[in-house]
């Protein structure tokens, strides 16, 4: 119980502003001839959080269902192996979360 406890709470709680803090720190300002652009420091953090935590909750959430549909789709695979495709396909569904997850993660990746 303890290590779902530190696995779901407490370790992305510790990690987030941490990689917020690092991918604006990494971020580079545009300058052009006349004029320089940049966006805030907060707003480059708080999109870089937003990011980190667009990719990683929709991963937690995809592992925890895979977890979950997996064992069952397996049980029911074992009684009935007709069954294997509507347990692939309820397995692929929890997947593709972590896949729109990713895409959001990236879209605010090319924001900042």
């Amino acid at each position: 119980m303890k290590t779902k406890l530190l696995l779901l709470v407490i370790l992305p709680l510790v990690l987030l502003p941490l990689m917020g803090v690092a991918a604006a720190l990494t971020i580079n300002t545009v300058q052009n001839a006349t004029t320089t652009t940049t966006t805030g420091q907060f707003d480059r953090v708080g999109i870089a959080i937003g990011a980190a935590l667009a990719i990683g909750l929709p991963g937690l959430g995809a592992g925890i269902a895979i977890s979950a549909a997996g064992s069952a789709a397996i049980s029911a695979l074992a009684e009935k192996p007709e069954t294997f495709f509507r347990s692939f396909l309820i397995v692929a569904l929890a997947e593709a979360l972590a896949i729109y997850g990713l895409i959001m993660g990236i879209l605010l990746w090319l924001k900042l």
